[in-house]
């Protein structure tokens, strides 16, 4: 099995038995909260789980490039096995540990993500699949409870996502504890918390566009949407994960800088194509309804481009139905055709290979292990070729 599958299983397995550790907590308090489990659980099954996946080869770049005792790939095929160093924390084993609870913490607070995101952007599917507010709507529907179902729905979502985002915590400082080497796992705490805040700062720069654009000079719009994608995704989605697993590993400065260098630019293109995809994405693929990110109002890169090669009657076209909820298909294909004519997409698209192309220079030169490179390589094109 390839090494990344087996990533992908044991990081499913850690955060199986997290939840089952915590599942004696929740449920002792009452049989009612036995919803809060079950769609903790629906959230955290399946992804493509590439934050996990960045994290892991982060420290591998590093442990790999260790012919010392330091030095480990993924053996073990359950968390037990995995922590089989535990008491003996400078071995690869313990190491290995804390790195795979760092990559299923990065998962769950990416769940918790999700959730408010959901909550913010009235969307009401995820992967396909109804929304966590959704959820609990149908919920309350579904008991015949007092009061309204839609606010109920994302009230409990809310904590919900309150609930991931401190499960996230838990998990990452129960890796961390088992690691003896303690600057490295203070730095990974740090980065840690580091990218908590970026992109908490990033969610509200996204929604502070989506309504503040207006006060802005024509001549900004593109910068600020690229600021968005740098702190709400770019550096959460890439180089964080990527960051976090090499220091946890006892990456060097260098080393660290590398990453990042070669974390940012991939990030960028990685929500780039997310944004194309947004628009124009096909939803039996994407589990979003095609067009998601007009009726939602999206100010992305991809409308910043567009507004700047439509006329006057085009761009108030975009302008006055961008964020419109009740847009019919017929007014989405309408819109799709108005960006797609205006060559906005092709310049995303020479966005997307510039960008990839800067990350691909940072990784030649990074001084890291060698066996990881070519990994890291299928990871940019995978992260950055997803079809429509």
């Amino acid at each position: 099995m390839p090494e990344s599958k087996r990533l992908v299983d044991l990081v499913q397995s850690r955060i199986d038995e997290f939840l089952m550790s915590r599942d004696s907590i929740v449920t002792l308090i009452g049989s009612d909260l036995t919803p809060l489990m079950d769609f903790s659980r629906q959230f955290l099954s399946g992804g493509k789980r590439f934050r996990a996946q960045f994290c892991y080869w982060g420290a591998q770049s590093v442990l790999a490039a260790d012919t010392g005792p330091h030095a480990a790939q993924l053996e073990a095929k359950t968390p037990a096995d995995v922590g089989c160093g535990r008491g003996a924390a400078s071995t690869a084993p313990a190491r290995l540990e804390a790195v795979v609870s760092a990559a299923s913490a990065l998962e769950i607070f990416h769940a918790a993500a999700l959730v408010h995101d959901d909550i913010i952007d009235n969307s009401d599917t995820r992967r396909g699949a109804p929304s966590a507010h959704k959820l609990f709507e149908s919920l309350h529907e579904n008991e015949g409870w007092s009061g309204g179902p839609v606010t109920f729905g994302r009230a409990s979502a809310m904590l919900l996502g309150d609930l991931l985002l401190g499960w996230s915590d838990e998990l990452l400082d129960e890796g961390l504890d088992a690691v003896a080497d303690r600057p490295s796992a203070r730095r990974a705490r740090l980065e840690f918390n580091h990218m908590r805040t970026e992109v908490t700062a990033g969610q509200y720069l996204d929604i502070l566009e989506e309504r503040a654009w207006l006060a802005h000079p024509e001549s900004q719009l593109l910068d600020r949407a690229l600021r968005v994608i740098v702190y709400k995704s770019a550096k959460y989605s890439v180089q964080a994960p990527l960051v976090i697993g090499a220091a946890l590993a006892g990456a060097s400065a260098d080393q660290l800088s590398s990453l990042r260098a070669f974390g940012l630019p991939l990030g960028m293109a990685y929500q780039l194509r997310d944004d194309l995809l947004g628009v124009f994405g096909d939803a039996a693929v994407t589990g979003k309804p095609s067009g998601d990110d007009l009726t939602e109002g999206k100010r992305t890169v991809l409308i910043a481009l567009a507004r700047e090669r439509l006329d006057d009657r085009d761009r108030v076209i975009l302008d006055a139905q961008l964020g419109d909820p009740t847009l019919d298909q017929g007014q989405i294909r309408a819109l799709q055709e108005l960006i797609t004519a205006s060559g906005a997409v092709e310049r995303v698209e020479a966005l997307i290979t510039a960008k990839v192309a800067e990350a691909l220079t940072a990784l030649e030169t990074a001084p890291i292990a060698g066996a990881t490179r070519q990994t890291l390589l299928d990871l940019t094109d995978r992260v950055t070729r997803r079809a429509y």
